[in-house]
């Protein structure tokens, strides 16, 4: 049911909602700074360290899809509710661990209630905003958190590590979460967006769909390790295709199915979710890689990198909670969307011949600015283009499928991109280069790799998506 008609403090649960959804979008990234601090700490060694990263980032984004669904089932409200106990619950756990297997259960169980918060929230935004102006200028709050909460996470992870210890960075969580869920509890409808007559689940369904993204993430998050050829992860993607195709059989034949396959017709979705995923690894070839260049190359501390990042993070702000949603208004969502993606691929190109003896003003402030410039700009469109023509009653599934196809391709993404630098860097370090000279070759390649998958998403976009695509959904316009 739609509750914007009658509810008056729409912003301020907005705000709440997107505080939710920022403290899941600062967890991918702010444990990155706090790595070696928690590798002294508790003993990890390399291949262990790994997975109190991989931990979250295979769980989160295997229960997407669910996540989402089950806020159509149960509602909204509700389930968002749960996802926020679950996250900070296991974040206190995170930030109390003293061993290494209950740190990396506990970001199993972050990474659960991450996905749940992550899927609903966006579909409750949807819920609560249904006219075309109010709901732009909604997705465009949205996306700025999305998009700029990543960047925040290694200035907010330096501040907390160097500043406290390695535990903060979790327990931050706690009374963030505790606030939330109070004020959403007292805030937000009983009954925000949930369906009547639709609480039957379909487990069949939910477990393959699950099982196959959890495959599928684990062979991405662990193919430059094993190899990417190697048979284990040859064998680990087919046994994800298998499972797919199983759960693709179940919901043609069950007769309330997770997910209708008329879903997948829907043409901005299925286009949008394709972007989605282009997109998502040509940004995270910018956050990780660059911030990897600054370290690595040219000797930035944490900090350092977290302020350098701070000028695309302002551009964001303008851009998202204004200028790009009066674009969306006065342009649509195609011309936008594609001038955002090419300003952002300008901006990899910058970075793609980024020096040896590179300096903060003349080698990175260009393409940061490029960058913040298109993120704010793109990604209220590509968010739009994604859930416009989706019935209210399926904003949950839409909202799972759209933010699965972001996670996945930051995933693979990283993992291909980290691949082509990791092989240039080799070559280099055979022909003869410095170390130095190497990485920085290694970090230009994927970075030029990063430009193109931003301007093919855009060009994709402009082609493939449909005209008239800024109109509220039909379900939401009653």
């Amino acid at each position: 049911m739609s509750i914007a008609k009658h509810y008056d403090n729409r912003w301020l649960a907005m705000a709440l909602l997107c505080a939710g959804a920022l403290m899941i979008v600062l967890d991918v990234t702010i444990v990155n700074v706090a790595l070696p601090s928690i590798r002294a700490d508790l003993k990890f060694d390399d291949a262990s360290l790994a997975w109190v990263v991989n931990a979250y980032i295979l769980i989160f984004g295997g229960f997407l899809l669910l996540g989402g669904r089950l806020g159509d089932l149960f509602g909204h409200r509700k389930v968002f509710l749960f996802g926020l106990v679950l996250f900070s619950g296991a974040s206190l756990a995170c930030g109390l661990a003293g061993s290494q297997t209950f740190l990396i259960v506990a970001r199993s169980v972050q990474g659960l209630g991450g996905a749940i918060v992550d899927a609903v929230s966006l579909s409750l935004i949807l819920n609560l905003f249904t006219e075309n102006n109010d709901r732009t200028k909604a997705m465009g709050v949205y996306g700025f958190v999305c998009s700029g909460g990543g960047c925040i996470g290694a200035l907010l992870g330096g501040v907390l590590t160097g500043g406290f210890n390695w535990h903060w960075i979790f327990l931050v969580n706690v009374p963030v979460g505790l606030v939330v869920f109070l004020l959403c509890w007292k805030l937000l409808p009983k009954h925000a967006g949930e369906a009547e007559g639709r609480r039957q689940l379909d487990v069949a369904g939910a477990v393959t769909v699950t099982l196959a993204l959890l495959l599928a993430n684990y062979a991405t998050i662990n193919g430059n390790q094993n190899g990417w050829t190697s048979p284990l992860t040859l064998g680990i993607l087919a046994a994800a295709l298998v499972v797919l195709g199983v759960f693709l059989i179940i919901e043609a034949k069950v007769k309330k199915p997770l997910v209708p396959l008329a879903m997948l017709r829907l043409r901005n979705l299925s286009v949008a979710s394709i972007c989605g995923i282009l997109w998502a690894a040509a940004m995270f070839s910018w956050f990780f890689l660059s911030a990897l260049y600054m370290q690595l190359v040219l000797g930035f501390t944490p900090m350092q990198i977290g302020m350098a990042f701070l000028p695309s993070n302002l551009i964001m702000a303008v851009m998202s909670l204004g200028f790009s949603a009066k674009l969306v208004m006065r342009f649509g969502i195609k011309g936008p969307m594609f001038v955002g993606l090419s300003l952002a691929a300008l901006g990899l190109l910058l970075f793609a011949r980024a020096p040896v003896d590179g300096t903060l003003v003349r080698d990175i402030l260009p393409g940061m600015l490029l960058l913040g410039l298109g993120a704010g700009i793109a990604f209220n469109p590509v968010l739009m283009a994604a859930m416009n023509g989706v019935p209210e009653t399926e904003s949950g599934l839409a909202s799972g499928i759209v933010n699965t196809a972001f996670m996945l391709g930051g995933a693979l993404g990283l993992a291909v991109l980290a691949s082509v630098a990791e092989a240039r860097t080799s070559s280099l370090l055979d022909a003869g280069s410095a170390h130095a000279e190497a990485l920085a070759g290694g970090y230009q390649a994927a970075f030029l790799c990063g430009a193109a998958f931003a301007l093919l998403a855009g060009v994709l976009g402009v082609v493939f998506l449909r005209t008239s695509p800024v109109s509220a959904t039909p379900a939401a316009a009653h």
